[in-house]
């Protein structure tokens, strides 16, 4: 690997990813690709990054042709981060979920494909949301595939496109499929940055029905271990293969705004149950069986040290989540005509 294409990599988990590599690895060349939508954000990458002569910063969207086939004739590896990835505001918006989610990826693979010469590693960036709610635990790879919201149902077609061009074209492409992340970075329309925030300035901390819904919680870090790992891995091992990154362990959402509350010290009378999201899912808990086996890769971060990270890192930087506060919830109407913030 000389040099890489991160699309979405000026987002949540690429912003974090584009620091690692070029720390870990300082050899190598990092393009990024972002359409600077509300979520990505050229703040979310140090300094340091956008000031070294081996990364380049480029505006452009996934969907567009001429871009990324100009950025593939610079890289040999490719690592496809870009999408909406919201639950709630897929529901508001559906649209721009499916343009940039499925025909951008559509795009990101034609190019690989056309570019088959130079591109040796192709690495898509999928989500644990394709699974819908846990029909068997651990959750392994060959779980079915039971997407339950526009946003899960456009990154389940994602997912199975790459697996598709990987079986009729031979590109040289893995799939990765992260359970829920947090860390630092990440926008507040997100349950734990959401929550931490709330915390912080005395708000209410705006639980989802009755709070039993648990999920696997990877600190972004990890995550960002693995894909180096995924880059790093002999490419015969993992050629089409769908891998999982989770902790194996599950912890409900009530769990999580406690732990909040406790480590923030604040009130807990904050803690508030709204209605329950459409399409939400009960319970997801990932098998790390593969990621152990092929990438060599577990989780080290336990919830409590990476709720203490995180929320150090909310503390001391205010001025980066503030100007994105009023975009921490949007207005849905439920089937029933009424209307709730999520």
């Amino acid at each position: 690997m000389q040099s890489i294409l991160v699309t979405g990599g000026a987002g949540f988990i690429g912003s974090n990813f584009v620091g690692m590599l070029m720390k870990r690895i300082p050899s190598v060349n990092v393009h990024v690709l972002d359409a600077f939508t509300y979520a990505g954000d050229r703040d979310n990458l140090p300094q340091w990054v956008l000031e070294s002569p081996r990364f380049r910063l480029w505006y452009g969207d996934v969907c567009n042709p001429d871009i990324v086939g100009h950025l593939m004739e610079q890289v040999d590896t490719v690592i496809h981060f870009a999408a909406e990835t919201h639950v709630a505001r897929s529901i508001y918006d559906n649209s721009v979920f499916f343009k940039t989610d499925v025909l951008g990826t559509q795009v990101i693979a034609n190019q690989v494909l056309r570019h088959r010469n130079r591109i040796k590693r192709f690495v898509h960036i999928s989500t644990s949301e394709v699974y819908g709610t846990v029909a068997s635990e651990p959750m392994t790879e060959e779980h079915p595939l039971d997407p339950m919201s526009p946003y899960a149902s456009a990154k389940c077609g994602a997912d199975r496109l790459v697996y598709s061009y990987w079986r009729t074209y031979d590109v040289p492409a893995v799939i990765i499929r992260p359970f829920n992340q947090y860390g630092p970075n990440q926008h507040l329309e997100k349950c734990i940055p959401r929550f931490v925030t709330s915390a912080l300035t005395g708000s209410s901390i705006t639980i989802h029905g009755d709070g039993s819904a648990a999920r696997d919680w990877v600190y972004v870090r990890d995550t960002c271990r693995a894909l180096i790992a995924a880059l790093e891995a002999p490419l015969d091992d993992l050629l089409g293969e769908v891998i999982n990154l989770g902790t194996g362990n599950a912890s409900s959402v009530n769990t999580i705004a406690n732990k909040i509350v406790e480590l923030t010290g604040a009130d807990p009378s904050l803690r508030e149950n709204i209605a329950d999201r459409p399409g939400q899912v009960l319970k997801h808990i990932s098998s790390t069986d593969k990621a152990r086996r092929l990438l060599g890769w577990e989780a080290s971060t336990d919830l409590d040290s990476g709720l203490e990270r995180t929320i150090a890192w909310y503390r001391d930087n205010e001025v980066w989540w503030r100007k994105r506060e009023w975009m921490s919830s949007v207005t849905l109407t439920l089937g029933d005509g009424n209307t709730v913030q999520h």
